[in-house]
């Protein structure tokens, strides 16, 4: 019998191996089911700041399927109501945002299993294939991977302990929040946002669990890549198609022009 979830992300980030992804944030089924042609690992379906419910999100994860590519969800916020519907979906696994504290961790690790060792209500729908995938319910607590967002000074005063919570899998960072918290706005050079960047990095290396980050593109991403980071958003899909047609229009009209 198909299943929707598999653990496979859970596997990749125990493995510490790198893995290259994007957030989808335009709500149609093209988009993600020709991208997921493509190669990559894992797609982002963000519920935070895209336009996206997870009634949205649910019509267009069929468009994954027949691909290796591994849906994710970032949630609104670390809410039990907000991850249970989410994980109830099928996908691989969470992120979470605004965790700022290791009691924001625990929390979300506890919305993310079953009793007793979590708090989440039974009733996965979509996850246990509507019912026909009864072993869903054993695999669940171990194979579902939680990501949590550092992306305030908040955090990272506190990386340390977040990253020890059993049960977090990785860490990603939010580099515009991160950078606003830290008063240094889109200033991705600034000592100040590299010296918290290596901070958490550091804490990564010492907890074993492998960092995430988001780039705007393959430069930016190479760049983390040789820092250590290993989870890497090659930007959003809407950020890619407004990049590549307007380099499309310029060089059209530079050579018109001439």
């Amino acid at each position: 019998m198909p299943e929707f979830f598999t653990g496979r992300l859970k596997n990749v980030l125990k493995k510490n191996q790198l893995s290259l992804g994007m957030w989808v944030t335009i709500p149609c089924a093209e988009v993600p089911e020709a991208l997921s042609r493509i190669g990559f690992d894992w797609f982002v379906f963000d519920t935070e700041h895209a336009p996206t419910s997870l009634e949205t999100v649910q019509r267009l994860l069929p468009s994954l399927n027949g691909s290796n590519t591994m849906p994710i969800i970032r949630v609104a916020w670390n809410d039990i109501v907000m991850i249970k519907r989410a994980l109830d979906l099928g996908v691989e696994g969470i992120i979470v945002p605004w965790v700022n504290t290791k009691e924001d961790a625990s929390k979300a690790v506890r919305a993310c299993r079953y009793p007793p060792q979590g708090i989440r209500g039974v009733g996965p729908r979509r996850a246990a294939v509507y019912g026909l995938d009864p072993s869903y319910y054993k695999r669940a607590n171990e194979n579902i991977a939680l990501i949590v967002q550092i992306e305030t000074q908040e955090a990272i005063d506190n990386v340390d302990e977040i990253l020890d919570v059993e049960g977090v899998d990785s860490f990603f960072i939010g580099p515009q929040d991160l950078s606003f918290s830290l008063q240094v706005p889109h200033d991705y050079e600034s000592q100040r946002f590299r010296t918290a960047i290596d901070r958490v990095l550091e804490a990564g290396k010492k907890s074993g669990k492998p960092g995430g980050i988001y780039t705007s593109g393959a430069q930016d991403a190479i760049k983390y890549i040789n820092k250590g980071f290993k989870f890497i958003a090659l930007s959003s899909d809407v950020k890619l198609l407004v990049n590549a047609v307007k380099k499309e229009l310029e060089a059209t009209r530079s050579e018109v022009t001439k």
